[in-house]
């Protein structure tokens, strides 16, 4: 009998970023709470009382690592970098049967809480950014500056009625977001880019080494928080946040429209900037990352910088 030898090219690329976060001064830790959840976070190695702290939180797909790697060597250096796996996407989990984001955001608070972090600014993308938010309303005190990309906090259950959305339903929309097929993940990147990476052509091999790495664990779980996302959601009932907010949308999201970036920044106010990125998908953090983190730089340094001009350490 032959014994072919498998070659996992998803695995070999995160314990690359695995590598990557510890060699930019991270470490991996694991937390678990009374209740039956466990939350994983990379902190910081060597916490500097005298930088700010920053929380990035992560949207579908791969996990944290894969969606933040580029990030680290930008902020590292200025802040104590938090980038914490959401409930059901890498190491965290709970055996409570809650989904919603409100729940999300307190699990996150109670690792803040552990971790010594009792302010701090916050980064989320899509679905990070709905847990991002609900922090910023159950947690003002801690939640200072705000960022949320792509991220469509207010839309409301009837949108999907009214054909907002490409996806006619929330199966379609959860069997996309969470691929199971080479097919379904050709789809998902069809959805999240303007020019998707090439993967109409790559053998479905490939495609499924990332699905069997990357997408089949709490499938049903995961699909359940995106119910939870709709369920009951009505616009009029969300909550206004007072904390400065930076909303970043690629001008053809087609999984959240740019109609909800325009809605979140008029219901937030005067305190929420909106900045479109042009010829950019859902995944603009990726896709135009040099713009990205451009945006968020000048936006996450406008105290700092101000600060110092002061004289104020």
């Amino acid at each position: 009998m032959k014994i072919v030898k498998y070659l996992s090219f998803t695995a070999s690329r995160d314990r690359f970023y695995h590598y990557y976060f510890i060699y930019a001064g991270l470490k991996s830790v694991t937390t678990g709470f009374t209740d039956g959840t466990t939350m994983h976070c990379w902190v910081p190695k060597n916490y500097d009382q005298s930088k700010p702290n920053l929380l990035l939180l992560h949207g579908f797909g791969a996990n944290a690592m894969w969606q933040y790697g580029e990030l680290l060597r930008h902020f590292i250096p200025q802040f104590n970098v938090y980038v914490p796996d959401l409930l059901f996407f890498g190491g965290s989990y709970t055996k409570l049967h809650e989904r919603t984001e409100t729940f999300q955001a307190t699990c996150m608070k109670r690792l803040m809480d552990m971790h010594g972090v009792d302010k701090l600014s916050l980064v989320g993308t899509s679905y990070g950014g709905f847990v991002g938010y609900r922090m910023a309303v159950q947690f003002p005190k801690m939640v200072e500056k705000l960022v949320l990309c792509c991220t469509g906090v207010c839309l409301e259950e009837n949108d999907m009625k009214s054909g907002l959305f490409k996806v006619s339903d929330l199966e379609e929309a959860a069997s996309i977001l969470v691929p199971q097929t080479p097919d379904k993940l050709r789809e998902l990147t069809q959805f999240s880019f303007v020019k998707p990476p090439p993967v109409k052509g790559v053998p479905s091999y490939f495609l499924h080494d990332f699905i069997n790495v990357m997408c089949t664990t709490f499938v049903q779980e995961k699909k359940e928080l995106i119910y939870a996302i709709l369920k009951d959601r009505h616009f009029s009932e969300l909550p206004r946040i007072t904390q400065k907010t930076l909303i970043i949308w690629g001008d053809q999201d087609q999984i959240f429209p740019i109609e909800l970036g325009h809605r979140l920044q008029r219901h937030i106010g005067e305190s929420a900037r909106l900045v479109i990125i042009e010829n950019a998908g859902h995944a603009v953090n990726l896709e135009k990352s040099k713009d990205f983190i451009k945006h968020l730089k000048e936006f996450l340094d406008e105290d700092v910088t101000a600060a110092q001009k002061l004289g104020v350490n």
